[in-house]
């Protein structure tokens, strides 16, 4: 029994490779009486014909390599490919930054060290890049106050 023109068929309608269909030997009889596109599809959805399933590589190193990753392993200068700001793009560094000192003006306000006068000030100066972290906000208001 010659299924060449069926596994092609099925093949094509599959979208996979002709040695990737799989026909069984018990249902090669009803598969050779199928002679048009139609009748395939029909065997296709009946299960009669089947595409086999992909033989994927294991995840397994894959998994243990990002396991080591997080803890902080394989991250010397030998494994970056990209510069420091591909890695870490400047906007991400800004808004990082930026968050952390308005919420540091934010707390300091409610805390009562700042008026909410020099409030808006140190907010735009925050915006205008003056301040590098936390810590150097707190040491330019005890600037400030003296």
């Amino acid at each position: 029994m010659n299924l060449k023109n069926q596994r092609r068929l099925a093949a094509d309608i599959l979208g996979v490779g002709v040695s990737k269909v799989q026909i069984p030997q018990e249902n090669s009889d009803l598969v050779s009486e199928a002679l048009t596109r139609e009748d395939v599809r029909i065997l296709i959805h009946k299960g009669l014909i089947k595409k086999k399933i992909e033989n994927a590589p294991s995840k397994s190193r894959i998994r243990v390599r990002l396991l080591q990753k997080r803890k902080g392993r394989h991250k010397g200068y030998g494994k970056r490919k990209g510069t420091h700001k591909a890695r870490e793009p400047k906007k991400r560094l800004w808004i990082s930054k930026i968050r952390a000192i308005r919420d540091e003006i934010r707390k300091l306000k409610s805390e009562g060290k700042i008026l909410a006068s020099g409030y808006r000030k140190i907010y735009r100066q925050a915006k205008g890049n003056l301040f590098h972290s936390r810590r150097h906000l707190r040491e330019q208001i005890e600037r400030m106050k003296t």
